[in-house]
């Protein structure tokens, strides 16, 4: 029986050839991108819950609260995190981390390592971090002690172990000993590094006394909570913790503190603090949806193909229940083939997933996966979709089919009701709305991306190469060699650049009232030519001159945003005002214009800026355009003389501050990627579907072409019933695509709008692509000769 179920399968979907690739292409391609997409939504999900104690790890946040504003950080001061662990019984240890830069050399091999990471001896004890050389509850706990990963020891010291040896640090040449190798750190962690090296480098030898500074934040703090602890009922007592510890110097500063116990597996995709969004859950939601619509496309293609061949095989379901078989059986037949499909289309996903993983991890910016074979539990959930897709989408088709009645069947071509056509044009209907939808979608990413680029951002980045010197002594002699080179228009140091970093500083200005207001306010250290090189507008008072000898000492200046804040109306207004900020008293001496120093997603913050040439280590050199591999070269050559000590390195500003929106560019890139391959499945069906009516007309079409009928009457006949279809869901995806991305946009502090043209331009894009995939069909069947028409029957 099986056997004549299956070869009875595969006659027929032979026989059936075109409508069998339609079906097969169109679940393959389904099944393929939505398995992509649950790799992906699978891998933001699994960030940090590597830790076997993830679900007791916490991220001590703080909530600073000034007179003006109030600031949330993912930092607390140096000693709570320690102190926390001593009061607080329902802590099993804590551990601090802190992002560092080190020079590191060992021989002739020098590297610039930016992803270093200040590390507690008790790392090991919170995070799963596997050691593979060394002893993870001593390799962090003396001075100078470092922890390699696997890939960075490499670069050292070969294939040699490297436990006990030495390495120099930062310019200077300080040893330090490595202590352990452990395994790169996983991708799906929010903790990035290459080298450990242990907080007691940090805490003792550069600032003796961090320890006891209760206002000094700068530490991410983790707690390691005992079984059963409830961090809500530990938040509660977080106040009173403060006040004994740190409540003089809150209320003498005027700023109050707040504590809350963040999950170490929310982090990456729920928190914002600091400015920084890693992951966004929204995305995942938005991924999540998309997968869940093209394998609702497929599906839809499929029972929409099948019911329309339902009549075709109305005489082979009447003849089988004459001679004796029941309904489950030919419902069984029926669902089994669409079974035989999925499987077929299982087996071609899984080849079309190896050979596009690669690209779509490019697409991602990230691996998603390390291998599907590898995995069984990811084919074996695959194969389970497969088979509930075939039973499922098999399901009506077969329960159509299994109830026909032989007497009316045998008696003469069977004709299918109302019903199924409109069945099918309902589901056209709902392809076609979700197709709209993504295409209104994908325009409304693509116009925000064009925006965030071409936004007057009030600064100049063009032609502009930044050189990190690490505070090398050198950088100033630097900066008046690199000055006189050809092509070479001007020079700046700072201690930032927009798009990267920079301090916030308990300060104290004069506000409109007369009074000094506390605030948290970003800080740029800069000199003379930092300003007029990156085209900063000066709204009132006067920038920075060497002409003024004070301007070392006791000036500042401010941003607009700084002087909305502190109630001034006119910007002119704050000039002159007293300020005291980080151990500098002075005066404002003008306002600059309020520029982006940070990604459009934010509003722009509060900016000071201060002559402090001690602070700063970026020298953005402005070139010309003309041949720009020389300029480098002869940077980099003044850079080898004067530096020879430490790697060359640099980076476009243009090309800098756009980082900021990979993100959202390498989102807009999957989203249009996905959505092309929905509006494919839908014009897969589209044109089965409309090969399947052009069919049944076969011989109303030669009537009419031997009654005169032009192939453009013909094509305009055809053609019209599925364009009238594609306008009903236009109407239906427009509200729904308008109320997502003006959701999505909410998440820019800066964004284009919704225009209305957006609308109209998908309406025309979704019905060309339904014409020309109808009007395929059409023409071929208009252009045949009537005679042949005719004869069909």
């Amino acid at each position: 029986m099986i056997k004549n179920y299956l070869k009875i399968a595969f006659r027929n979907l032979w026989r059936h050839r075109v409508f069998s690739f339609i079906n097969i292409l169109g679940l393959t391609v389904g099944m393929t991108a939505c398995f992509l997409i649950f790799l992906y939504v699978k891998f933001e999900l699994s960030y940090d819950k590597f830790n076997s104690k993830a679900a007791n790890i916490y991220r001590l946040n703080t909530d600073i609260k000034t007179p003006s504003e109030t600031i949330n950080t993912s930092v607390t001061a140096w000693p709570f995190a320690p102190n926390i662990k001593r009061e607080f019984p329902e802590v099993e240890t804590f551990t601090r981390v802190n992002n560092g830069s080190f020079l590191v050399r060992k021989g002739d091999a020098k590297f610039q390592e930016d992803n270093t990471l200040f590390a507690d001896s008790t790392f090991f004890d919170v995070f799963d971090i596997k050691m593979l050389k060394g002893d993870p509850k001593t390799a962090l706990k003396d001075m100078f002690s470092v922890v390699f990963t696997e890939d960075a020891a490499k670069k050292y010291f070969g294939n040699e172990n490297p436990i006990g040896k030495q390495v120099l640090l930062t310019g200077d040449g300080i040893p330090a000993t490595v202590t352990g190798i452990i395994q790169n750190i996983p991708e799906n962690s929010i903790l990035k590094g290459d080298m450990l090296v242990s907080m007691t480098t940090f805490t003792q030898r550069l600032n003796k006394n961090i320890d006891q500074q209760w206002g000094n934040f700068g530490a991410t703090s983790f707690l390691l909570l005992k079984p059963g602890a409830d961090p809500r009922a530990m938040e509660k007592k977080f106040p009173d913790f403060i006040e004994r510890n740190n409540g003089k110097e809150r209320k003498e500063s005027q700023m109050f503190y707040t504590f809350t116990l963040q999950p170490l597996k929310d982090i990456y995709l729920y928190s914002t603090r600091d400015g920084n969004k890693s992951g966004n859950m929204n995305n995942v939601y938005i991924f999540s949806i998309i997968a869940v619509f093209i394998l609702l496309i497929a599906c839809i293609n499929f029972i929409n193909l099948t019911t329309a061949r339902s009549s075709e095989r109305a005489k082979e379901v009447g003849i089988r229940k004459v001679v004796g078989a029941a309904k489950s059986q030919v419902a069984r037949q029926f669902i089994g083939e669409s079974v035989i499909l999925c499987i077929i289309a299982f087996m071609l996903t899984v080849l079309l997933s190896v050979l596009l993983l690669p690209l779509f991890n490019k697409l991602a910016g990230k691996v998603v996966s390390h291998g599907i074979f590898t995995n069984w539990q990811y084919l074996l959930l695959l194969f389970s979709a497969a088979i509930s897709i075939g039973v499922l989408a098999g399901a009506y088709p077969a329960l159509i089919l299994s109830s026909f009645k032989p007497v009316v069947v045998l008696k003469g071509r069977f004709a299918t009701g109302t019903k199924g056509i409109l069945l099918r044009k309902g589901l056209v209907v709902a392809q076609f709305s979700i197709s709209v939808v993504l295409i209104i979608a994908t325009l409304v990413v693509y116009l925000q991306m064009n925006y965030m680029r071409k936004r007057d951002l009030g600064f100049s980045k063009d032609q502009m190469v930044v050189v990190s010197t690490q505070g090398d002594p050198a950088r100033f002699a630097l900066q008046n060699a690199v000055g006189g080179l050809p092509n070479v228009k001007s020079t700046a140091l700072s201690s930032s650049v927009p798009g990267s970093g920079n301090p916030g500083a308990y300060s104290e200005i004069e506000n409109k009232k007369g009074d000094l207001q506390i605030a948290n306010l970003d800080l740029y250290f800069v000199d003379w030519n930092y300003i007029p090189q990156y085209k900063i507008k000066m709204v009132a008072g006067r920038s920075f001159s060497k002409e003024f000898g004070t301007d070392t000492t006791q000036a500042m200046v401010v941003n607009e945003s700084v002087t909305k804040l502190l109630g001034y109306s006119n910007p002119q207004e704050a000039v002159g005002r007293k300020f005291k900020q980080w151990g500098r008293e002075g005066k404002i001496i003008g306002v600059m214009q309020d520029f982006h120093f940070r990604s459009l997603q934010q509003p722009i913050k509060p900016l000071t800026m201060r002559i402090e040439p001690d602070g700063c280590d970026l020298l953005s050199v402005n070139i010309t355009g003309g041949n720009v591999p020389a300029t480098l070269a002869s940077i980099e050559k003044k850079w080898k003389e004067m530096i020879p000590n430490r790697p060359f390195s640099y980076f476009f500003m243009d090309e800098f501050f756009d980082r900021q929106y990979r993100g959202e560019e390498r989102f807009g890139n999957l989203f249009l990627n996905f959505a092309i391959l929905a509006i494919f499945i839908s014009c897969l069906g589209l044109l089965g579907l409309a090969s399947y009516s052009t069919m049944q007309r076969t011989k109303e079409i030669g009537v009419r072409k031997v009654l005169g009928a032009s192939v453009a009457n013909i094509t305009t006949l055809l053609s019209s019933d599925f364009i009238k279809l594609v306008l009903i869901s236009i109407l239906i995806a427009s509200p729904l695509a308008y109320i997502g991305m003006h959701k999505w946009l909410e998440g820019f502090a800066y964004r284009t709008s919704v225009s209305w043209w957006v609308f109209l331009l998908a309406a025309i894009t979704a019905i060309f692509i339904a014409l020309f995939t109808v009007s395929f069909q059409a023409i071929k069947a208009a252009v045949a000769n009537p005679v042949k028409s005719l004869r069909t029957e």
